[in-house]
């Protein structure tokens, strides 16, 4: 009798692998949710759409972006770390994602126990803006008028424990300055305030600030890579303007909830990287936000989420960052 149940068990377990298998042969057999955690406008959205069309049409099947805005992108995050790990599933995500079990008192979702990276997307810049009303016209000017007047800057931000977040609270301990944080739901939607002088200051995308920058609407000032940025050449780097080693990139990586099936994980991968990163449509998009395609293997998107947390962490404990 033992015998019998043994071999019925191990022909149930047999079926249900060669099912997990033929379903990871088969994916993807219905559209795809890729969720963007913050409001339209900011580079998130912008890239996120990018990576949802190529994505689409390399896998045969509808790659469907979804915003899902609150909480400094906690919220859309949160929902695919819970969802379930069958690669129908997908959350494009900033830095905050490593930010955020640091810097927040309670996160709804365990970085490395429910997530896993799928991979590292792309490379970026953060551009410092300021309001055209503001008498500045670079990083030197800013720190002195900040010092001038303290306590009369404002800056904004695309929700708290977002890189453009932690970016000005680096600054501000750097710089040795004050100025008072504003957070909005996604980085688009600080700049009317920026332009009528309500917040005078702020890190943003590329993406999100080139429309403004591009008419004057709000002032650039410098750029956060260790080199110059192909869109603000002229710009130069937070680094060449007197904060030595100052350097954020803001990266934007797909993570899709843990435990999913290793040949779902590989197909997105080899996908992602082989024909939506390298392909010249998609380069040429994303240039226009001041964005570099990148793409890492599953361990290398793990080890650099790993290095990016610690990273993170050792900034804000380092700089006591508190969350108000």
């Amino acid at each position: 009798m033992d015998r019998v149940v043994s071999r019925v068990a191990s022909a149930l377990l047999l079926l249900a692998l060669t099912a997990v298998g033929a379903a990871a042969q088969n994916y993807p057999e219905r559209p795809i949710k890729l969720v963007m955690p913050y409001a339209p406008g900011g580079i998130i959205d912008l890239v996120g759409r990018q990576v949802a069309q190529h994505l689409a049409d390399a896998l045969g099947q509808p790659v469907v972006p979804e915003n899902r805005p609150g909480a400094g992108g906690m919220l859309g995050t949160g929902v695919v770390a819970h969802a379930a790990p069958d690669g129908y599933t997908l959350v494009i995500m900033d830095p905050a994602i490593v930010i955020n079990p640091t810097l927040q008192p309670s996160v709804p979702y365990d970085l490395f126990k429910q997530l896993t990276t799928v991979s590292i997307v792309t490379s970026s810049p953060e551009v410092l803006v300021v309001a055209p009303e503001l008498p500045v016209k670079s990083l030197a000017d800013l720190i002195a008028y900040a010092k001038a007047n303290p306590g009369k800057l404002n800056f904004a931000s695309a929700g708290v424990g977002t890189t453009p977040h932690l970016a000005a609270e680096l600054f501000k301990q750097r710089a040795g300055v004050e100025a008072t944080h504003v957070p909005y739901r996604g980085i688009g939607q600080s700049f009317p305030d920026m332009m009528t002088n309500k917040v005078q200051f702020a890190f943003s995308s590329i993406a999100g600030a080139l429309p403004f920058t591009q008419d004057n609407r709000v002032r650039a000032l410098a750029t956060t890579g260790l080199t110059r940025s192909p869109t603000y050449p002229d710009l130069p780097t937070v680094d060449e303007a007197g904060l030595k080693g100052f350097s954020i990139d803001l990266w934007l990586g797909i993570f899709a909830p843990a435990g999913l099936p290793k040949d779902v994980l590989a197909r997105l991968n080899a996908t992602i990287n082989g024909k939506v990163l390298s392909n010249p449509e998609f380069k040429t998009a994303v240039a226009k936000f001041g964005v570099e395609p990148k793409g890492t293997s599953l361990d290398e998107g793990t080890a650099a989420l790993k290095a990016e947390y610690d990273m993170w962490k050792k900034v804000i404990r380092e700089a006591n960052i508190k969350m108000q």
